[in-house]
C-alpha cells in the first residue's frame, strides 16, 4: 500500500500538464466530443499512474527482481499509447501533451534505444501534424518537453539503480564481514584449541588408569589437566573476543600463517601445554616480534621456534637485523622481560640470527643452531 502511494505520489504530480487539455476539452462546442476528451484525458492519467506502478520494478531498482520479459512490457505500453491517441484525435493540438509522458513511460518500460526511437517518433509526428495541419501552430516546444523530460528521468532512473546497487553492495559486505567473522573464530579455535584439547582428553584418560597403579601420578596429572583446562579457557575467550589480548597459541597460530605466507619454511611447536602459564604472554609477544622482524627484514627462507617450559628460541638464517639489534621492539621486549623475570639475549648464527628468552633463576641451555637446508 506504501508503494503504491508512492507511486501515485511520484507519477501524479506531474499529471497537473494535463490540465490544458482537459480545459481545452471542457470548452469545445461540441459537448459530446468535449466530455469524452475529458474522459480521455482523465483515463491516460489513471493508465499512466497503473502503468509507472506496474513498470518501476526493476527500472528504479525498486526490488532486486529483474525486469518483467518483452511481450509483458509492451502489453503494458501499447493501452497507454492508445488512451494517448484517443486523446489527440478528440482534443486536437492541445491533447499532444500526453506525448510527454508516453515519452517518458517508454524510458521505464524499454531499453534506453528503444526509447529514444519512441522520443524521436513522437517529436517527428508532432512536426508533421503540424505542418499538415493548418489548425495547429508549430512550435518547438513539444520537442523540448519530450527531450528534457526524457533525460531528466532518465538520469533519474541511473542514480536510482546507483543507489540500489548501493545498498545492495553494502549489505553484502556487510554479510561477507560477518561470514568472515564467523570463519576467523572457526579457524582460530581450531588452531588454539584443537592441540590444548587433545592433550586434556589423553591426560584425563592417562589419570583414570593410574588411580589404582599410581595415585601420585594421577594426582600430578590431574593437577596438569586443571592448569591445562584454564588455560585453554582462556584461550577460548580471547579467541572469542578477537584477541584482544595477546595468547602464545594465538601468536604461534599467526606465526605459521605468517611464514607461510612469507614462503618461509619454519617449524613452529603446536604443543604449549608444558608452557608455565605466568610466561605465555611474554612468550606470545616474543614470538610477535621475533616473526615480525624475520618476515619483514631479514629475507630469511628457514626459521624454527623452539619453545620450553620457561624458554623460547626463534632461530632464522637470514641476515638478522641490521645495525643496532636493540630496536625499540627488542627494547620494549627486553624490559617485559625483566618485568616477568625472565632475560632476552641475541647472537648471531652462520648464518642467521637467534633471539633466546628464558628465566633469570633458571637458565637452560641454548638449542642447536638451524641448519639450513642444502
Amino acid at each position: 500500500m506504501s508503494n503504491l502511494l508512492a507511486s501515485v505520489l511520484f507519477a501524479g504530480v506531474w499529471l497537473v500538464y494535463l490540465a490544458q487539455p482537459v480545459s481545452t476539452a471542457w470548452k469545445m462546442p461540441n459537448h459530446v466530443r468535449g466530455v469524452a476528451g475529458v474522459i480521455a484525458t482523465i483515463t491516460f492519467g489513471a493508465l499512466y499512474i497503473l502503468h509507472f506502478n506496474a513498470a518501476r520494478i526493476g527500472a528504479f531498482g525498486v526490488t532486486g527482481r529483474q525486469r518483467t520479459e518483452f511481450a509483458r512490457r509492451l502489453m503494458l505500453y501499447v493501452p497507454l499509447a492508445t488512451a494517448a491517441l484517443v486523446t489527440t484525435l478528440l482534443v486536437g493540438q492541445d491533447g499532444t501533451a500526453t506525448w510527454v509522458f508516453l515519452a517518458v513511460a517508454g524510458c521505464w518500460t524499454f531499453r534506453l534505444s528503444i526509447a529514444i526511437a519512441i522520443g524521436l517518433a513522437l517529436i517527428v509526428a508532432y512536426e508533421l501534424l503540424a505542418w499538415l495541419d493548418p489548425g495547429w501552430d508549430r512550435d518547438a516546444s513539444l520537442a523540448g518537453a519530450i527531450l528534457l523530460a526524457m533525460i531528466a528521468v532518465s538520469g533519474a532512473m541511473l542514480a536510482s539503480r546507483r543507489q540500489r546497487a548501493l545498498v545492495d553492495a553494502r549489505r553484502e559486505n556487510a554479510r561477507l564481514a560477518v561470514q568472515e567473522e564467523r570463519n576467523r573464530v572457526a579457524r582460530d579455535l581450531h588452531d588454539i584449541l584443537g592441540h590444548s584439547l587433545t592433550v586434556i582428553t589423553v591426560k584425563a584418560e592417562l589419570a583414570g588408569r593410574l588411580f589404582d597403579a599410581d595415585p601420585e601420578r594421577a594426582r600430578r596429572e590431574v593437577t596438569d589437566l586443571e592448569r591445562l583446562s584454564r588455560d585453554a579457557l582462556v584461550d577460548v575467550r580471547r579467541a572469542v573476543e578477537g584477541y584482544r589480548e595477546i595468547s602464545l597459541a594465538g601468536e604461534l597460530a599467526r606465526a605459521r600463517e605468517g611464514f607461510a605466507a612469507a614462503d618461509i619454511e619454519a617449524d613452529v611447536p603446536k604443543a604449549i601445554d608444558e608452557v608455565e602459564s605466568d610466561l605465555r604472554e611474554l612468550f606470545a609477544w616474543t614470538v610477535r616480534e621475533a616473526t615480525t622482524n624475520i618476515i619483514r627484514h631479514s629475507a630469511a627462507r628457514h626459521a624454527t621456534i623452539t619453545v620450553g617450559p620457561t624458554s623460547i628460541s626463534i632461530q632464522d638464517d637470514g641476515h638478522g637485523p641490521q645495525g643496532d639489534a636493540s630496536g625499540n621492539g627488542l627494547r620494549g621486549l627486553r624490559e617485559r622481560a625483566v618485568q616477568a623475570g625472565a632475560v632476552l639475549t641475541t647472537r648471531e648464527l652462520s648464518p642467521g640470527f637467534e633471539l633466546l628468552v628464558q628465566t633469570a633463576d633458571r637458565p637452560v641451555a641454548r638449542p642447536t643452531d638451524l641448519q639450513r637446508t642444502p
